[in-house]
Parts: C-alpha cells; structure tokens; sequence
C-alpha cells in the first residue's frame, strides 16, 4: 500500500515538473530553405513605374471633381456673415397632468396612471414606465 502511494505521488510530482518546465520554442522553429527570392532592381524599377503611372491617373479624377463644381453667387451672401442656424423641429410630446395634492407625482397622458416624477426638472421628457402601447410612451413633465 505504501509503494504504491509513494509511486503515485512520484509519478504526480514528475508530471508537474515536467509541466512546469520552461519550454524553448525556438528550436521547433525551421528556417525556410534560402531561395533565390530577391527583386531585381529592374523589376523594383517597373513596380514602382507602375504605382507612379496609377497615382498620376487618381490625381486628374480629384481634380475635375473640384473644378466642375457650380460657381455660387457670392454677391448674394457676404463670406464674412454666417448663415442662420437651423432649428431642428422638435417632436411635440403630451404634457403629463399634475395629481392635486401630491407634489411629484402626475397623471400619464396615456393611461391615467400615477407616476413618480420627484426630482426631475420641469419640461423633461421622461418615458412613462405604465405604458403597454407598441411604442414608447414619452410626455413632459409639467
């Protein structure tokens, strides 16, 4: 009983050892066999040949791109004035009611439902949590 014990344990520690050790990866690592594998400088000449012909060909596109832009009338606006900013239309939203006699809380616009509204400043959209309807039911707070 003890002999195998003590194998066991032998054989457990020799297996962690051996898991633990540091494993060299380099030596698994072959050097590709030496092939004559470098570029010509006559060859590297028509490559860059090449890229030089095809950036040549992008330039003019960019160019024309730019020139055959329609002249605006700039007598009609000064450059030194702004435009006037555009105002975005803001989505109407119902205005909840407020419940007589209980400060932060108001009626749904959509069910009539109480809803908790302490904390939040007048005039924020807040989305009604008792509403069931397929979209979202959001209203202001008055």
């Amino acid at each position: 009983m003890n002999i195998r014990f003590l194998t066991a344990v032998s054989t457990l520690s020799c297996a962690l050892f051996a898991s633990c050790y540091p494993y060299d990866e380099s030596r698994d690592r072959r050097q590709p066999p030496a092939t004559q594998n470098s570029v010509s400088s006559v060859d590297q000449q028509k490559v860059q040949a090449q890229r030089d012909a095809m950036k040549e060909r992008a330039q003019p596109k960019q160019e024309t791109t730019t020139t055959e832009l329609p002249e605006t009338d700039t007598t009609t606006l000064p450059s030194n004035e702004a435009k006037p900013p555009v105002e975005k239309k803001r989505a109407e939203y119902d205005v909840a009611n407020k419940v007589p006699g209980k400060d932060g809380f108001v009626f749904s616009p959509y069910n009539n439902k109480i809803v908790d509204v302490r904390d939040i400043p007048a005039g924020t959209l807040v989305q009604d949590p008792t509403y069931t309807g397929a979209g979202k039911g959001y209203f202001r707070v008055p």
